[in-house]
């Protein structure tokens, strides 16, 4: 490229090794959900060997950024790729929330007798639509016997959610100004906070089996409850993982107020992650 150099990297292992590790532990995902036990073990090497790739991928570009081997060239590629991922974020969990709103709007109508398609009502004569959906159209399918309520666990871990989000912006305006100490201190507070939410969604999908019957097999509502919920919080996981390797990174003193677009990644996905929740607190918890 004429007036300047522009960066290649070297072929890398990790994008497949990453996508098989993550088919295999989705693979092991399925299997456990639907045979028990004996997905397990392919579920949890998956799991291993995608957290072995996270490491080791994050360790090789580290070193080409440290090495200087990234130009302006190379911070525009970074920047139109992590834009393109939550873009593709924004459209997995589009698909999501648009299984929820289809079976809310469409579906438990019709099977209720109303719209275009109430001929539906034939399958189950005796069903009244409603949601949440505690009592499904099956008779063979035992739904929920209560449902959360938005005010306690979810508005706790909402407050948790949109103060980290409030500690990592001034973890990142430290980065920009070279407050070093307070950017560190700040970034500690938001992965402490991240480790909190994770914590007390364990607590509430306890509380969904044990006290709630809020489950996988519970109808409709357990589906779309565990599928938004339990993807989000895997999200939730992967960005304190993320956020912890740039606080391990400040420490290390790898961030200067002109050069830290890693840290900003993070911030992106984290803020990313934030608004998914919002979303998910108003439609799946309140309303």
């Amino acid at each position: 490229m004429s007036g300047g150099s522009y960066y290649v990297p070297e072929s890398s292992k990790w994008p497949i090794l990453g996508s098989l590790s993550l088919g295999a532990m989705m693979i092991g995902t399925g299997t456990l959900l639907v045979h028990g036990l004996a997905g397990m073990p392919v579920m949890v090497i998956g799991l291993l060997a995608i957290l072995a790739v996270m490491t080791l991928w994050f360790r090789d570009v580290i070193r080409e950024s440290r090495g200087g081997l990234y130009d302006a060239q190379m911070d525009r590629s970074f920047r139109w790729g992590m834009g393109w991922f939550i873009f593709s974020e924004v459209m997995f969990f589009a698909a999501f929330f648009g299984a929820l709103f289809y079976v809310r709007t469409f579906a438990l109508p019709w099977l209720d007798g109303e719209g275009a398609k109430g001929v539906a009502s034939l399958l189950w004569p005796d069903f009244t639509a409603s949601w949440p959906l505690l009592n499904p159209p099956d008779a063979s399918i035992e739904g929920p016997r209560e449902t959360f309520s938005p005010w306690h666990l979810p508005l706790v871990n909402t407050l948790i959610l949109v103060t980290s989000s409030i500690t990592l912006t001034i973890a990142h305006e430290g980065i920009k100004e070279g407050f070093r100490d307070s950017a560190r201190f700040w970034l500690t507070v938001t992965v402490l906070l991240g480790l909190t939410f994770i914590t007390v969604q364990g607590v509430e999908y306890y509380e969904a089996y044990a006290h709630y019957g809020i489950t996988l097999q519970a109808g409709i509502y357990g589906a779309t409850f565990f599928l938004l919920t339990g993807f989000h919080g895997l999200h939730v996981i992967i960005g304190t993982i993320i956020l912890a390797v740039m606080l391990w990174r400040v420490r290390q003193g790898h961030f200067t107020a002109d050069d830290h677009f890693a840290f900003e990644a993070g911030a992106w996905y984290w803020h990313f992650v934030d608004v998914v929740w919002i979303g998910l607190f108003t439609f799946v918890y309140v309303f």
